[in-house]
């Protein structure tokens, strides 16, 4: 039952005008019925008003149409806003160019996995806000409440003081990662991650004479748009012309199987993994400090690492005394099905960051996890005003992202969307694989729940990927049926090929199976006549 029925009913006679005094505007499908099966819309109407949002708090996974009709504006009311931001908004990872000639495109709304455009048009979102970010799914009203409750009692002091959210989230998260005690707040992954470069340089020349300073990254890992989070990446398009960059950085061979390096060994995880090592000896083991990994490879390619990988890189590390750094920014937080990725394989990092799915988008805010063996590295000398960690993020003041991040935290419990998230996953994996097998042009499909990847080939024998305009136009195509997918942009020369799918952890089988069809029609218009 709704909220507001809960309430109409145990408070009866009340005029309509004071029913309305208690009720609070937030989420509304509409069509939603009350357990005796009334639709909600008829009482409200009661209230004189059209169909406003009112919370339905079983949410869990209701699929609706458009919430408040009446209080959207309608396309002609919007072109000043496309105008607007057509002359005077800068758009990430967008040539601007083609806005001379077309809208640029505006999202007005969205619930659930669905998005309306200023044009009035629904969309089926399979990446969960174009980047991984939005795990609960749009539309989350008690998240909105409680930023908006927290915002009004205590909104920002700079994090060298603590906050109600902060301290409560900082201990609900490492409840969910046994052997971290510590959190760092920052705004984005890339600040996270540039946060834990910072503190391995300072453990570096505060406990190991300045010498184990290098931090290695893989090929083919994403870890931020910082200067020196480009300098460790290893996606040569993503930093090309922002040079010169921060030195130190050193990159390993990628995981891969199916670009293997090394032809086709029968225990390529391990054989990766040995690559890490042969490049750890030819540095200098007294040179490393950290090696910053992705549980599973993002844009570079949506890279499930390989069995033997993971055991026998943290046994590298140990052996030579490398902290492990991982980047758990688009994993993290229930994408793959459990907490975060690298608990999938067993390893103990010293260092996790996370981002996106942390508050689903609905606030901005990062993470830095350590143990407090890490944390007791800066608390060597109280004397020396050098000793402690000497670092600031401005907005890690901001008391609306851990309270946000709680909410978040407590709808993926409450909702069991690791579960679902796991079992939606299996389903598109499944899915992709049967496309697989009706279309050549897929050569490989990857996954781990609902993070998962296809990547187009133009022939399975010689796995020559397919060129970059092909594999946007099967995203184009899907766009035009109403459904949202993505793919590795502008990473990797000559292999931004593989398609990406990473819908909301709140996804129904119904949705999955309207992404993976849409994308079953666009490789068969793109790719029949091309057979």
């Amino acid at each position: 039952m709704t909220r507001w029925c809960r309430q109409a009913s145990a408070l009866g006679g009340l005029r309509s005008a004071d029913l309305f005094g208690l009720l609070r505007p937030i989420d509304f499908y509409a069509g939603a019925r009350d357990e005796t099966g009334t639709t909600v819309q008829p009482i409200l109407a009661l209230l004189g008003r059209g169909p406003v949002c009112y919370e339905w708090p079983s949410h869990s996974r209701i699929h609706g149409t458009r919430s408040n009709m009446n209080a959207i504006p309608s396309p002609s009311e919007l072109r000043p806003v496309i105008e607007a931001d057509r002359a005077h908004v800068w758009h990430h990872l967008t040539q601007h160019k083609a806005f001379e000639r077309t809208d640029p495109r505006v999202f007005v709304e969205g619930r659930g996995l669905r998005l309306w455009d200023a044009d009035g048009k629904e969309y089926l979102d399979g990446l969960s806000g174009g980047v991984w970010t939005v795990n609960v799914g749009y539309g989350r009203a008690s998240i909105a409440e409680a930023v908006r409750d927290q915002l009004v009692r205590m909104n920002y002091f700079a994090n060298s003081a603590g906050s109600v959210p902060g301290a409560r989230f900082a201990e609900r998260l490492l409840e969910k990662m046994p052997g971290f005690d510590r959190v760092y707040y920052a705004n984005s992954g890339s600040e996270a991650n540039e946060k834990v470069f910072k503190m391995v340089r300072q453990i570096a020349h505060r406990h190991h004479g300045g010498r184990k300073h290098k931090i290695l990254f893989r090929e083919r890992d994403y870890h931020g748009t910082t200067l020196a989070t480009l300098a460790a990446s290893g996606q040569p398009q993503r930093s090309a012309q922002y040079g010169p960059l921060p030195t130190g950085f050193v990159e390993v061979p990628h995981c891969l199987e199916y670009r293997s390096q090394y032809g086709s060994v029968a225990n390529y995880g391990e054989r990766a993994a040995r690559a890490i090592e042969e490049v750890i000896l030819r540095e200098g083991p007294d040179t490393i400090g950290a090696i910053c990994l992705e549980p599973v490879t993002a844009g570079g390619g949506v890279i499930t690492p390989p069995t033997g990988y993971w055991e026998q890189v943290q046994d590298i590390c140990r052996r030579h005394r490398i902290l492990l750094h991982i980047d758990e920014v688009v994993c993290g937080v229930g994408r793959t099905g459990k907490w975060f990725g690298y608990q999938h394989y067993g390893i103990k990092p010293d260092f996790v960051t996370m981002a996106k799915g942390v508050a689903s988008g609905y606030a901005a805010i990062s993470c830095v996890a350590t143990s407090e063996a890490m944390f007791d590295l800066f608390k060597d000398d109280p004397e020396d005003p050098l000793s402690y960690f000497r670092d600031i993020s401005t907005f890690a003041g901001c008391a609306s992202g851990p309270a946000a991040a709680l909410e978040n935290m407590r709808i993926i419990e409450d909702e069991k969307l690791l579960a679902n998230t796991l079992a939606m996953g299996e389903r598109l994996i499944g899915n992709l694989r049967a496309l697989q097998q009706r279309h050549v042009v897929i050569g490989d499909v990857r996954g781990i729940g609902l993070f998962c990847g296809a990547e187009l080939v133009r022939d399975r024998a010689t796995r020559e990927p397919v060129g970059e305009k092909e594999v946007q136009a099967v995203i184009a195509d899907c766009s035009s049926q109403g459904v949202i997918i993505g793919a590795t942009n502008r990473s990797i020369p000559r292999f931004n090929n593989t398609l990406c799918f990473s819908p909301a952890l709140v996804a129904t089988a119904e949705e999955i199976d309207r992404i993976t069809n849409a994308t079953d029609k666009a490789l068969t218009n793109i790719f029949s006549s091309k057979r």
